[in-house]
């Protein structure tokens, strides 16, 4: 890389790769000196089998600029890292150079095949780290791409309807109510929804609306504040500063937020399935009878458009007291789109 000096020279910085450490300055683009060389081999040799193992390459990786940012997702990313670093400890780095260790890996993996989340979990991470270890010359290359993968589900058709709502709400405290309702009327996932405060809402010249930044990915979202969503904010006690709390009153954790949406919908009796997060899909359809649009809709959700238009179809047909009106302007959001 050239760079220019204040007297108005070049000077030459030589690095052992793109974003690896400089190992030489020289006044000449092509260095002649024999220490140029030497200094080259020093930077760009990788570490010998016995000195370079599996846990030291896990530490580095998640000590560097390549680890999630996200403290939940740090956290998640820490426990496979480490699980992994664990199992191959006695392993050097370089075995993942040969191509047997695809099967090892598997075999790893197979420890969780009674979860097949975590079982894919756990080949998401080994793959994320034996890929940042290529990418900075750790390794000169892995055979463990597009391992094959159990979990498949395709959530769009699980959603909160009026009538799981209505029995929900039968038998759940105000607190948790709140949290549900909150969720259904904004889509906003449990790390956005118990940050919610007064200070999000936003006068408009046909009401009212929520101006949030999303914590996963760093967005501004503008949602229409619908008469549910309206009473929830209006009913918070003065002088709370947050939307949604405990049964005491307190801020909640993302966890506590779907644990209660959780033990309540078991005392509910429905289904396992439910969960708080799947009232993103009763979101997407408020959000398009609010009057957005499809792609806004998907872009608000982190969702394909076309994921959320099968899961605001799918809404429609299973709560009928909605199906004519939806689907009609379903139609006309997917003519919009198209």
């Amino acid at each position: 890389m050239q760079r220019k000096l204040s007297s108005g020279k070049s000077r030459w910085h030589f690095y052992a790769w793109r974003g690896g450490p400089k190992f030489w300055e020289d006044e000449r683009r092509k260095p002649s000196d024999p220490a140029f060389y030497h200094a080259f081999t020093e930077a760009t040799a990788r570490p010998q089998l016995a000195d370079y193992m599996v846990p030291q390459m896990v530490d580095e990786f998640l000590s560097s600029t390549a680890r999630a940012k996200a403290a939940r997702s740090f956290t998640d990313q820490k426990k496979w890292a480490l699980r992994f670093a664990a199992h191959f400890k006695d392993a050097p780095a370089a075995i993942f150079e040969e191509r047997g260790a695809r099967g090892e890996v598997n075999a790893w993996r197979a420890l969780w095949k009674h979860s097949p989340k975590q079982h894919d979990m756990a080949g998401t991470h080994a793959v994320r780290i034996l890929n940042w270890a290529v990418e900075e010359g750790k390794l000169a290359e892995h055979h463990c791409h597009k391992l094959h993968r159990l979990y498949e589900v395709d959530r769009s058709e699980i959603v909160w309807t009026p009538a799981d709502r209505a029995a929900f709400d039968a038998v759940a405290p105000e607190w948790v109510r709140r949290i549900l309702c909150a969720a259904c009327e904004t889509g906003l996932r449990p790390a956005d929804l118990i940050k919610l405060t007064p200070a999000h809402v936003e006068e408009t010249p046909r009401g009212r609306r929520l101006r949030v930044r999303t914590n996963k990915r760093n967005r501004l979202a503008h949602i229409p504040i619908t008469p549910a969503l309206a009473e929830v904010i209006d009913t918070t006690p003065a002088g709370r500063l947050l939307i949604l709390a405990n049964a005491s009153g307190n801020s909640l954790t993302p966890h506590r937020a779907s644990e209660g949406v959780r033990q309540w919908r078991d005392k509910a009796g429905l289904s396992d399935e439910l969960r708080l997060y799947d009232a993103r899909g009763t979101a997407a359809t408020r959000l398009l009878n609010a009057g957005l649009s499809l792609a806004e809709i998907a872009n608000h959700m982190g969702w394909s458009v076309r994921y959320a238009a099968n899961v605001i179809e799918h809404y429609a047909r299973v709560s009928p007291d909605e199906t004519d009106a939806v689907l009609v302007k379903l139609s006309q959001a997917k003519g919009d789109a198209a």
